[in-house]
């Protein structure tokens, strides 16, 4: 089931290996050209992937849609996303405009995927509880760590101290030594990895804030006050990029955004400053 997701081409292409076979001849006309596949009639569609017309119904049905009419609908909706991730694979035939359209396609379907399901009221109280935070600690191990380092130079937008944790050991000294005032964010696709699960644990039984930003409905999210659940689009292709690095760092854009509109007027005069004190270091001019 698809449970109101947007992009229908993706769902069906992740479902191929599930479908009955006379149910994936369809699945497989669609995919061959979505756009055409949103003007055709029933019959139509039945005939072109040499099944009964019954069987398009049952087709509809296995991938959550309620008839014929609901699949076309979510189908064109669909197409508003851009290429299936499933598509965007790069071959070894690939020239470089060609592996560059994939990879922004990829990025830009995936990111839009993001948006449609991320829960904007998780996403508001994890912005209050780091408005009200006096210290913000970021952890992240792997690919994770980079998102939480590019959190930590975000600090004059939150407006209090703010430290990257990248090493399990200091994770779980730093958690020890937390307490109210503290926000912990730890930052974990999988959300399963143990020692950021046993940080955000300890921090949490001292009375720190936690936040957890993850790619599913993880373990890590029964240490979290906040749970940001920010699932994307992976892509098994060996060469394209990990996704969900990308939309840990919009993520991490957007709370920080909205905290510093969050702070006085005084705070984002000095953020201003802050700015233009930067440029003018930086001018040639001034070499």
């Amino acid at each position: 089931m698809i449970s109101g997701s947007p992009n229908l081409l993706e769902h069906i292409s992740r479902s191929l290996d599930k479908l009955r076979k006379s149910d994936r001849k369809v699945a497989e006309k669609i995919l061959e050209d979505p756009n055409s596949a949103t003007e055709l009639k029933l019959a139509d569609l039945a005939r072109l992937a040499e099944v009964s017309e019954p069987t398009v119904i049952r087709f509809c049905s296995a991938i959550g849609c309620d008839g014929f009419q609901d699949m076309k609908i979510k189908l064109a909706r669909s197409l508003a996303f851009g290429l299936s991730t499933s598509q965007a694979e790069i071959s070894d035939d690939d020239d470089v405009e060609t592996v560059v359209g994939k990879i922004f396609d990829f990025n830009l379907t995936s990111l839009d995927w993001v948006r449609s399901r991320l829960d904007m009221q998780a996403l508001d109280a994890a912005v209050d509880i780091l408005h009200n935070a006096k210290n913000i600690h970021f952890i992240g191990l792997g690919a994770s760590s980079i998102v939480a380092m590019d959190a930590q130079q975000k600090f004059p937008l939150f407006g209090v101290p703010c430290s990257a944790i990248v090493d399990a050991h200091q994770m779980l000294i730093a958690a020890s030594m937390m307490g109210d005032g503290d926000v912990l964010v730890a930052i974990s696709n999988s959300g399963s990895t143990k020692e950021v699960a046993q940080t955000m644990r300890a921090a949490k039984a001292h009375g720190a804030k936690t936040i957890g930003i993850t790619g599913s409905n993880s373990p890590l999210l029964r240490f979290c006050d906040v749970g940001l659940l920010v699932e994307t689009l992976e892509n098994t292709d060996q060469y394209t990029p990990q996704i969900s690095r990308v939309a840990a760092l919009v993520i991490v854009d957007i709370l920080s955004t909205i905290v510093a509109f969050k702070k006085s007027p005084d705070h984002r005069l000095r953020i201003a400053d802050m700015k233009r004190f930067l440029a003018d270091i930086r001018s040639t001019d001034n070499q």
